[in-house]
């Protein structure tokens, strides 16, 4: 019988991080593999010592990108591989990665490094970017969950305020679409599979995100969003991914993000699928 190791954060106090790894525990019972949970911490990275009871294989739920990286180089199956989680948690890097596979976003400029003690306010950049984009925009900074540390941005007060907020931050400007406001899609995808998709709805604010106190609803796919979730998911190497798309002014898919540790248990409740369960699949059949 193989055996897995689900890893999740454990310095996390909320208890959706280990639900959503002992989801991803049934499911493998279900494939009869035997899974083992692990916080992050209890594996440790003694660069001496090989690492001992290795498993067949890691479904990492977790951003911790030198555990996942260590991991692999034990020669350890890990997914989502560490080079995609990586991506896939920094917005600007995976807007990258998004525009060189030609996958639709929003018109999106990538902030450039300026150190903390430092300033480009006079530079003239900043009114190039409130130019190209207009006012109201959306600044995102590049490591945020659950629509946490996306900012929509008014008047160049409010811009001036949180570009200088940020210095020292990865961060993007992105065209804000007011067509979607408070409605999107989560679509989560195996491989080139959709598995799951849901309707996320807010009545209070522009994300729409469970998190937020937006709610969902079963949703039947069109292909156009069926086969932009599924290019996007392509377009950063995940194997596994949550795909969140918003709507245009004719309510055309865009790519919003792709999340590469995607929480499953709202789209379970909504839509009755453990998505863990076609990804356990999947790992068999792609570890032979």
């Amino acid at each position: 019988m193989k055996k897995c190791w689900i890893i999740y954060n454990g310095s996390l106090i909320s208890d959706k991080f280990l639900d959503q790894a002992r989801l991803m525990a049934e499911a493998c019972e279900k494939a009869d593999v035997t899974p083992i949970i692990y916080k992050n911490y209890a594996i440790k990275m003694n660069l001496a010592h090989p690492l001992e009871n290795r498993p067949d294989f890691v479904i990492f739920l977790d951003k911790d990108i030198l555990l996942a990286t260590y991991l692999k180089n034990q020669g350890i199956a890990i997914f989502n591989d560490p080079e995609v989680i990586e991506t896939c948690d920094n917005k600007a890097k995976q807007y990258l990665a998004l525009a060189q596979a030609n996958i639709r976003i929003p018109t999106t400029i990538i902030a450039p490094k300026v150190y903390p003690k430092f300033t480009i306010r006079h530079s003239g950049y900043f009114e190039e970017v409130l130019a190209t984009i207009g006012l109201p925009m959306v600044i995102k900074e590049g490591h945020g969950s659950f629509g946490m540390k996306v900012y929509l941005i008014h008047t160049e007060d409010e811009f001036y305020v949180k570009v200088d907020e940020l210095r020292g931050i990865d961060f993007v400007f992105q065209q804000y679409i007011s067509s979607s406001f408070g409605r999107d899609i989560r679509v989560n995808t195996i491989g080139t599979e959709v598995v799951a998709a849901m309707y996320r709805h807010s009545d209070n604010d522009f994300r729409a995100n469970i998190t937020n106190g937006g709610t969902a609803s079963t949703i039947e796919l069109t292909p156009a969003q069926r086969s932009l979730a599924i290019a996007a998911a392509q377009a950063v190497g995940a194997d596994f991914a949550g795909v969140d798309l918003l709507f245009d002014d004719n309510d055309e898919p865009i790519v919003c993000e792709v999340n590469a540790a995607s929480h499953i248990r709202n789209i379970y409740n909504v839509t009755g699928i453990n998505v863990g369960e076609a990804f356990v699949h999947y790992i068999l059949k792609k570890l032979g």
